[in-house]
């Protein structure tokens, strides 16, 4: 386990949780998500309200739960994943311009004969 920033672990390659959050953000940005969360609070309404066993109606809460904590880690790893992208092309937009402020003042020493 490390404690590095998810953008920087392993490498140029992507590792399997790297791959397993790609896709399980990809399906929990889907309608088909959305319809699985619908149905999951539809089961919790539906066992509140017919009154079952407190067992029953504690089984469709820790369900909401972990879904919700499940959701909150992906969401960390995508925020901080987009985070390290715009962080790298800002480099390269800075390091764009530092080389073409370079490159025009070594034009105006050359032109003005230093």
């Amino acid at each position: 386990m490390t404690l590095r920033h998810p953008a920087e672990r392993g490498g140029s390659q992507r590792g399997r949780f790297a791959e397993l959050a790609a896709r399980s953000s990809h399906f929990t940005s889907s309608p088909a998500f959305f319809m699985v969360c619908l149905a999951l609070i539809a089961l919790f309404l539906a066992v509140h309200f017919a009154h079952l066993s407190l067992g029953w109606q504690l089984l469709a809460g820790d369900l909401m739960t972990a879904v919700t904590l499940l959701l909150l880690a992906l969401l960390k790893n995508s925020e901080l994943r987009a985070e390290h992208a715009i962080q790298r092309k800002l480099d390269a937009l800075a390091a764009a311009l530092l080389e073409s402020r370079e490159g025009q003042g070594a034009r105006r020493r050359r032109s003005s004969g230093e």
